[in-house]
């Protein structure tokens, strides 16, 4: 069967977007797995998590990034509930928590968690800081931006391209959430459709953006990072196992990923960047996972309509996912 014939636009995103604005059908409506080890099970539908004191113990510590005395959290099973245990940690408003680094209190998006944290990972939690309106002028077709999630409804830039549109803007750093462009909001939405907003903004016509950055210790001040380099690998925690959240099932407890899974994620991780303007290892390494056993590209495209129909991936991306995978099978890095 030729590439993308019969394919199918079915399933959810991949990460509910429990704070989208009404209408956003279906969102936010399914409760949490329970937290198992191993990736043994699945929870069974319509059945509630655990009480906490059912679930293992696994404890992590975490501070503010701009200074805090260190806390301790646990018992929670995908990125929200994360967020949720750190606000609750420091008495702040769940709202407030932006996106969070492992073992760096910097922003620095090569160390940005996603979907996996190091079993002995510290988390550094960036809350919100200065609010932002920047009008640009959209001179040219890319603004060069790399958009990423927080994976509960923030998106923010994870990269800006040396002497693009936007890197001559000094006040849009890394790390800024993009709250709304021309008015309109975006908390609830996905990387991929700020991304898309973006990118069909019309050329020669000034745009605004509203922007809030991330509170700053004041080692930080001043500092404007480009971002995480192209090809410098995912994050997957330094710890001897990691924990895997997920937005549907169980969070569980796994080993390390393999050389060639690491590999693998991150040619995916560039290929999502160059094809769609956006960052997520976890999106990756969820495609990883779907076709590495998959005999062919129109397998791969079934299971990605089937898991991820949201993202409507190109033929073309999917060819060159499988290709990616491919080359990692077999060592070619």
């Amino acid at each position: 069967m030729p590439l993308g014939l019969g394919r199918r636009k079915k399933a959810p995103p991949l990460v509910e977007n429990e704070e989208a604005e009404p209408g956003r059908g279906g969102l936010g409506e399914e409760e949490p797995g329970p937290l198992v080890g191993g990736g043994v099970g699945r929870p069974q539908m319509g059945l509630p998590p655990p009480p906490p004191a059912l679930r293992p113990r696994l404890v992590f510590h975490t501070q503010l990034a701009h200074g805090s005395p260190t806390g301790r959290i646990e018992g929670f099973t995908n990125v929200k509930e994360l967020y949720g245990k750190i606000a609750e940690a420091f008495r702040l408003p769940t709202a407030e928590v932006m996106f969070c680094t492992l073992n760096t209190h910097k922003v620095d998006m090569d160390k940005l968690l996603g979907g996996q944290i190091g079993l002995e990972d510290f988390i550094f939690a960036h809350v919100k800081g200065q609010r932002k309106e920047v009008e640009v002028f959209k001179s040219e077709d890319a603004l060069g931006l790399t958009i990423t999630d927080n994976g509960a409804g923030y998106a923010f830039i994870k990269r800006i391209k040396e002497g693009s549109v936007i890197d001559h803007i000094h006040v849009i750093s890394v790390g800024d959430m993009i709250e709304a462009i021309n008015g309109q909001s975006l908390l609830g939405c996905r990387h991929y459709e700020v991304a898309r907003l973006l990118k069909e903004l019309p050329r020669g016509r000034t745009f605004t953006l509203k922007l809030t950055e991330p509170r700053k210790a004041f080692d930080m001040i001043s500092q404007r990072s480009a971002g995480g380099r192209p090809g410098s690998g995912p994050q997957l925690g330094t710890g001897r196992g990691t924990l895997r959240l997920r937005s549907r099932g169980p969070a569980t407890v796994e080993d390390l990923p393999s050389a060639f899974e690491e590999k693998a994620i991150e040619k995916v991780d560039d290929l999502l960047e160059s094809y769609m303007g956006i960052r997520d290892t976890e999106l990756a390494a969820t495609m990883v996972e779907l076709g590495k056993d998959k005999r062919n590209p129109d397998e791969l495209a079934e299971a990605l309509d089937e898991r991820l129909g949201d993202f409507a991936f190109p033929d073309e991306f999917v060819f060159d996912v499988w290709g990616a995978i491919g080359d990692a099978k077999v060592g070619r890095y």
